[in-house]
């Protein structure tokens, strides 16, 4: 089977998965016993009949469940989400705004998680019951313990209160202006603009959330990794590389990690959705920007078109991280595709 049509199979059967998410989602916004209303239009203004029923006119919550589940489906085959109620924009254009500052978060998280996670697992697994493999074994199981919201405050209260090494929250300094937007990532875009010291600010002001960011998936992938290689290191074939005189470098790597590289993809997949999507309390002690942050926002307020538009959002988030995934699997099993 060739890669497009397996991907293509892969896509078909999203389709039916991401239309249920809809639907779920929809129903989760709309059941929930609370009023839009007294969050959206305060205590007076939702005591005027008139004017309730003008808001419920506006925003389609006059009409029955299923009309606006169809209406809301309808308009999203058209790429219309709708209109947030907090901002009075359109959700599309609000996620598109918050969108990469989460994706410049969630992708620093991951290659820290990457860079952390993958050669302490391959270590722990060469040297098992050994030092390096005690400490790794803590090192990930705090990782994977520690609540992100006290990772972050300590965090914060070591490296910039107390020692004052690292930057506090937010993108930027204060007194910097955000580069030109070109793709909404300060650190990509003030490459572009050739603004070396607004480069060097933000890639500071991302150490911190990152790190904190990527410490479970750091955690997860040391065990997983760790798992993995342990099995590899049993193998058979693994004997016959060494018997016929090759470097123990190459062994393990390119012949033990390689092969215990696909469990470890799975979850690199599901760890890079999850930050992508799961990151609200550390944008809000951060104060970074993101999509977190906004979803925080939109169900405070009982935003509900904002709050669908962000679930759809998770959905093909991963949607499409499982799609690249599958990808990967195609070309490093070749059993998929025998």
């Amino acid at each position: 089977m060739s890669l497009s049509m397996y991907l293509l199979r892969r896509l078909i059967l999203a389709v039916p998965l991401v239309i249920g998410i809809s639907l779920v989602a929809f129903l989760i916004a709309n059941l929930v016993p609370t009023d839009p209303m007294a969050a959206n239009l305060g205590e007076r203004a939702a005591a005027d009949p008139q004017i309730v029923a003008a808001f419920r006119a506006r925003w389609g919550l006059d009409e029955p469940l299923y009309a606006q589940y169809f209406t809301y489906l309808r308009n999203l085959l058209q790429g219309d989400m709708g209109t947030s109620i907090r901002t009075r924009r359109p959700v599309l254009d609000e996620l598109l705004r918050y969108m990469p500052a989460t994706i410049e978060l969630a992708t620093a998280g991951i290659l820290v998680a990457l860079i952390i996670g993958i050669p302490m697992g391959v270590a722990s697994a060469v040297w098992r019951n050994r030092p390096i493999d005690f400490v790794s074994r803590i090192l990930s199981l705090i990782g994977v313990s520690a609540p992100v919201f006290w990772l972050a405050l300590v965090a914060l209260l070591v490296f910039y209160l107390r020692l004052r090494i690292l930057p506090g929250p937010g993108r930027l300094d204060a007194v910097l202006a955000a580069p030109p937007n070109v793709t909404g990532l300060y650190t990509i875009d003030s490459l572009l603009a050739r603004r070396w010291d607004l480069f060097s600010n933000a890639v500071s002001h991302l150490i911190l959330p990152a790190i904190v960011l990527g410490a479970f998936s750091a955690g997860l992938i040391t065990r997983i990794t760790r798992s993995s290689m342990l099995d590899v290191l049993s193998m058979e074939y693994m004997t016959t590389a060494r018997a016929k005189g090759l470097s123990e470098r190459t062994v393990i790597i390119g012949h033990g990690l390689r092969n215990a590289l696909l469990p470890v993809v799975t979850v690199i997949g599901l760890s890079y959705s999850n930050l992508l999507t799961g990151a609200v309390l550390t944008e809000t002690i951060f104060a970074w920007g993101g999509i977190g942050r906004f979803a925080y926002d939109s169900a405070r307020s009982l935003d509900f078109p904002a709050i669908m538009g962000v679930s759809m959002l998770i959905a093909l988030v991963f949607v499409i991280t499982n799609l690249i995934v599958d990808m990967l699997y195609y070309i490093l099993d070749p059993r998929i595709h025998a």
